[in-house]
């Protein structure tokens, strides 16, 4: 490996600039998408061609307690990693030159490991090439910039702004709302273009301090890669001003939750036509497929698109977050919506997922949400054409309604891997079961003197 900085992206190569790197960040997303893995001397990183890590990893929940194997005996053995070179990246807000590298996860015979969070993502994309398909995403990214919080007995608040005021809310898409924080905003460009990652806009969502950043639409694991690394640079932007940036779904009691909103089509991969769109730019019955499989299926998905206990709190009525499986056409209240566009980029948006996913597993459940619709050959409930908001709820309300409804639904299951869904399932009942162990100020304040 004596020559693998000729192996590196062009961005990484020009962050280096002749430079001899320092330091290399290898790391591995787990379930919650927080990266694991170890650091090294860049030095020690060009003698060694893999290293190991526990596959317990997979198994730690996002208190740093372990979940119980669901396989039975669990002896933790070695898995092999190696670097992924297309994604190294620059880590810009480090003192010394130092890049991140995500690693490749497979057993010690080769295979993948079928509970690593990416792998997950690349079973269900090649379901769609083994059908002659490509699935093409676009996500958008919704977050805070909050002030700094050490006690979790706080609220959270929203951040001091250049005026010397906080943040306010309500300011959706105003420019001198993301003036405010300008200075922050600017570090996020300059991160992600040492990065080599392209922002297709900024703008001021409707909660106070609340921010959303597009990303250009291409491969499923390209941009679940982006979205790991952008929720850190992010978070080291937001650092260097004195606040906090977070993902939480719904960080500020009476403010908007924060979505990850997915945009999906699916290109032929003889023709490299979107098959959503006919000969004469016509919507095609597999366009209606695929959103019938999403309202079919993402009630069994919810508790990957919704991973915590503060994930619900984001689907309440009239804070923009859809809390029902109704489609439209250029609705927004709707939970699956179909953007306005030319044929060629005809795409259905799922606006149920949460910012707090893990991005590989939101994108892989969204998607084979679509494909075995797409399978399936079924059409979707009428259109929608009013406000959604006014309809039935059909959601699980909380967590562990969501894992009941994850833990019976075999097409899901099969799609994304039994072995996968075990796991998942047993670290998101550990960590409700320890949500359910604390007791809240709301709890104290109203029941204490008053039942």
């Amino acid at each position: 490996m004596s020559d693998w900085t000729s192996q590196l992206p062009e961005a990484a190569r020009d962050y280096i600039a002749g430079r001899k790197p320092d330091e290399v960040e290898c790391i591995v997303p787990d379930l919650a998408g927080v990266a694991r893995g170890k650091a090294m001397p860049a030095s020690k990183f060009a003698r060694q061609a893999q290293f190991y890590l526990p596959n317990s990893i997979f198994l730690q929940t996002i208190t740093g307690d372990w979940a119980d194997n669901p396989g039975g005996a669990f002896t933790e053995p070695d898995m092999v990693l190696t670097p992924d070179f297309s994604t190294a990246s620059a880590a810009p807000w480090t003192a010394d030159v130092t890049l991140q590298v995500i690693h490749d996860v497979h057993d010690q015979s080769g295979n993948r490991i079928p509970t690593a969070p990416r792998n997950v993502l690349r079973r269900v994309v090649d379901l769609y090439q083994a059908e002659g398909w490509t699935p093409i995403v676009a996500p958008e990214m919704e977050f805070y910039l909050v002030a700094r919080n050490i006690d979790p007995a706080q609220p959270i608040m929203p951040p001091m702004g250049r005026s010397g005021r906080r943040a306010m809310g309500k300011q959706a898409y105003s420019m001198s709302a993301v003036d405010e924080y300008g200075p922050v905003i600017d570090d996020i460009y300059d991160f992600a273009e040492a990065q080599g990652f392209e922002i297709d806009g900024i703008l001021q969502e409707g909660g106070a301090g609340q921010v959303e950043i597009n990303l250009q639409h291409g491969d499923p694991v390209r941009l679940a890669d982006e979205i790991f690394y952008f929720k850190r640079l992010i978070r080291e932007a937001a650092l260097r001003h004195d606040c906090f940036g977070t993902f939480m779904a719904k960080p500020i009691e009476g403010e908007p939750g924060s979505a990850m909103h997915i945009h999906h089509s699916v290109v032929d991969l003889k023709t490299g036509q979107n098959i959503f769109s006919g000969a004469k730019g016509e919507e095609t019955p597999q366009f209606m497929h695929f959103i019938a499989g999403l309202q079919s299926y993402l009630p069994a998905v919810i508790a990957i698109l919704a991973p915590y206990v503060n994930s619900y709190r984001r689907y309440v009525p009239d804070f923009a977050a859809p809390i029902n499986l109704e489609w439209g056409r250029d609705n927004r209240t709707t939970g699956i919506r179909v953007p306005v566009s030319e044929p060629d980029g005809r795409r259905v948006e799922n606006r149920l997922a949460g910012m707090d996913c893990n991005p590989y597993l939101g994108i892989a459940a969204s998607l084979v949400c679509g494909y075995l619709g797409l399978k399936e050959g079924k059409m979707p409930r009428t259109e929608c054409l009013g406000d959604a908001y006014m309809n039935d709820e059909d959601l699980p309300l909380n967590l562990g309604d969501a894992l009941d409804l994850f833990s019976e639904c075999q097409p899901v299951r099969e799609a994304l891997g039994p072995e996968f869904c075990g796991v998942y399932e047993a670290v998101k009942r550990l960590e409700y079961k320890e949500f359910l162990q604390v007791i809240s100020p709301w709890e104290r304040e109203h029941l204490l003197l008053n039942v």
